[in-house]
């Protein structure tokens, strides 16, 4: 479902279409999509994503972990969309050279 969802991002409706698409049990697609069981957890995805600054796919947060606490990070930039290696080289040797380690 992901590869096929993906590859029709213009077209997403009606998601029963992609279901049956690739073969899924339409009832039982149909029963989870209407129960609104993951709902809730991908709205506060979304508005975690959305306060990083993303708004869109792909999105790329580039961060440390706290040395004192591994559990926790500390986002050093931001690069939105797809970009070629070149750019990604660049954030990573500037947070690189901003290190104090």
């Amino acid at each position: 479902m992901h590869a096929r969802l993906f590859a029709n991002q213009g077209q997403l409706e009606p998601w029963i279409a992609h279901a049956q698409a690739i073969g899924l049990d339409e009832a039982a697609f149909e029963l989870c999509m209407s129960s609104e069981k993951y709902a809730a957890a991908v709205r506060r995805d979304m508005a975690e994503a959305q306060k990083a600054g993303a708004s869109g796919t792909p999105s790329f947060v580039l961060a440390e972990t706290d040395p004192d606490d591994p559990s926790k990070v500390k986002g050093i930039s931001f690069i939105r969309g797809a970009r070629p290696f070149d750019d990604f080289k660049a954030a990573i040797d500037s947070a690189l050279a901003q290190s104090p380690q």
